[in-house]
């Protein structure tokens, strides 16, 4: 069943994402009818390309660039691209076909409004008309595309994304040495559940083993493919096994170096296998190469997502790695990438990740710097909600219990007043916010000495939170193991918070806070050999910290704990 998701993204920002009966909000218009009238060659994305049927250089040398812009789901970018390719050879059925294909849903925006669909279907029937001077892998590529679209376009467009996987499978069995093919086939197929090809114990979605063995049997056809790597890394970094995509990880380093999306790719197997500096100076060079794209291609769309998505990532890997003042900027500048006028059309959908710097500033105890954050947009309710949690958590940490007790009541009434259909990312607002409510109760249990009670409290939260649906960041930043851990090795309770800390570790490999916590309590049981070893590693995931040792949550401990 195709989940409700505001994205990765809304993970992070600024269009609108949404699958099945999400809400949908206005868009811009499609590249396809906003096309610059100068169309230009960009440096730095790769290699790849795939001959087509034309007499004109340009028009080749634009497709090719329109399909690895596609295949870093850049797509407005990819139709200019194909745009151009059209005006040098009007009878170049490819161009046609990728001007269609890009106007089309994919895994981050799985709705389709009205202009998209028009401009789809015009494109397509363009396609149609040339496709008897195409090769015929690629007429049947353009046969597939026609599956996928229909004008007027229905209000559901299941049956259509349906058939255009089922049509995507024929022309890949037809074309089993065509890497492109392949790959367009599975990602087809993740469009039917996107971002859902997990279940919580880790077990296969349907379709989703077809999915890996076609991408991996892309792969052994080309290993440098730019589309397979990239759906690799989706289609595994939510399973058991993430590490199996570390190579295309590491392929994708450096195979299309202007394109910052593909640059930020490995970060989402970086941080499932403990590559905190990998994930970290993956985004950092990805919001370089999009600050350089932007000043020579200044009319963008939906790619505002991915390049707000890079600071958002940054930003939980200086979480993570205790890199405060790097975790504050990235997050802080995530937060301006939001055009003020933006909050207009689309506060629901951005008001999940607007909270990020006041969960940076608990990460690292910035108590008073919370206490000072001005009151949120009143159309932010979830913003407002957080800002009320993290100001009960300061005024308890600061000794204030009365002034904690009355804002978690507050927080409680912001929490009533949700609509009852608000989601986070990808998860129900809903349950994010008894997730919190666990926590907030847990810290304020243990503040006021009732340690059985804070204990009960953050195992509950734990208990939630490994229910939720996967994403990257995740929709509850800070771990409640780290609180759970940090509140048992404060009462004494070395094995049981030893065993917190290694459970952590499973989900969040190597993250220094757990790995700090894990090596304390080894060395208050005395298991000195493997409190030595713990600690080395704590060192190396410390070793660009900005914050010294201590608690794992720095709501525990307020002495000498004030984040600098």
């Amino acid at each position: 069943m195709r989940k409700h998701h505001q994205s990765l993204v809304i993970a992070c920002i600024m269009l609108p994402l949404v699958a099945g009966g999400c809400q949908s909000l206005p868009s811009e218009k499609p590249a396809s009818i906003t096309a610059e009238s100068s169309p230009r060659f960009f440096d730095g994305l790769g290699s790849h390309t795939r001959p087509v049927a034309t007499s004109s250089a340009d028009a080749q040398r634009y497709f090719n660039q329109g399909l690895v812009l596609a295949y870093a789901f850049n797509h407005d970018e990819a139709i200019r691209s194909f745009q151009a390719a059209a005006k040098a050879d009007p009878a170049c059925a490819m161009a046609w076909w990728g001007i269609a294909l890009c106007n089309g849903p994919h895994i981050n925006n799985a709705a389709m409004d009205e202009a998209h669909s028009k401009a789809a279907w015009d494109a397509l029937q363009q396609a149609l008309s040339f496709k008897a001077t195409a090769h015929e892998a690629d007429r049947d590529l353009i046969d597939a595309l026609a599956t996928r679209y229909a004008w007027p376009a229905p209000q559901d467009r299941k049956p259509l994304d349906e058939a255009y996987a089922e049509a995507m499978r024929s022309v890949w069995h037809a074309h089993r040495n065509d890497a492109d093919i392949g790959s367009l086939f599975a990602e087809s197929m993740m469009d039917l559940r996107p971002w859902d090809l997990w279940q919580q114990g880790g077990s296969p979605q349907p379709g989703t083993e077809e999915i890996v063995a076609t991408i991996e049997e892309a792969l052994r056809l080309d290993a440098n493919h730019p589309l397979a790597n990239h759906l690799y890394i989706h289609a595994v970094e939510a399973s058991p096994n993430p590490a199996r995509a570390i190579a295309a990880a590491d392929r994708l380093r450096t195979l299309v170096p202007g394109s910052g999306h593909l640059t930020h790719m490995p970060s989402h197997i970086d941080v499932r296998v403990g590559r905190w500096q990998e994930a970290a100076a993956c985004n950092e060079r990805a919001i370089k190469i999009d600050a350089d794209y932007r000043k020579i291609s200044p009319n963008q769309g939906f790619y505002h997502v991915y390049m707000a998505h890079n600071y958002q990532f940054l930003a939980f890997t200086g979480m993570m790695e205790g890199r405060r003042d790097v975790a504050l900027k990235a997050s802080r500048d995530m937060v301006k990438a939001v055009p003020p006028a933006f909050i207009d059309v689309a506060a629901p959908l951005i008001d999940p990740i607007l909270s990020m710097p006041l969960d940076v500033m608990k990460r690292f105890g910035m108590w008073d710097e919370i206490l000072h954050e001005p009151m949120p947009d009143a159309r932010l309710p979830i913003t407002t909600a957080i800002w009320r949690l993290n100001r009960a958590t300061a005024l308890a940490v600061k000794g204030d219990i009365a002034g904690a007790e009355r804002e978690q009541a507050v927080f409680r009434e912001c929490v009533q007043k949700l609509p009852k259909d608000a989601m986070m990312t990808i998860n129900p607002a809903a349950k994010v916010m008894e997730l919190a409510d666990h926590v907030l109760a847990g810290e304020l249990a243990y503040r006021r000495g009732q340690t059985a009670a804070a204990v009960s409290e953050l195992a509950k939260a734990v208990e939630i939170e490994d229910t939720l649906t996967y994403m990257e960041p995740p929709d509850w930043l800070i771990p409640a193991r780290h609180t759970l851990g940090a509140v048992l090795t404060a009462a004494g309770r070395h094995d049981e918070a030893q065993r917190v800390y290694r459970d952590d570790l499973v989900k969040w490999p190597e993250n220094g806070w757990s790995l700090m916590g894990l090596a304390e309590c080894l060395k208050a049981t005395q298991h000195t050999s493997d409190a030595a070893q713990v600690q080395a590693r704590f060192k190396k995931a410390w070793a660009r910290s900005q914050v010294k040792t201590g608690p794992t949550c720095l709501c525990v401990d307020a002495k000498d704990n004030d984040g600098r």
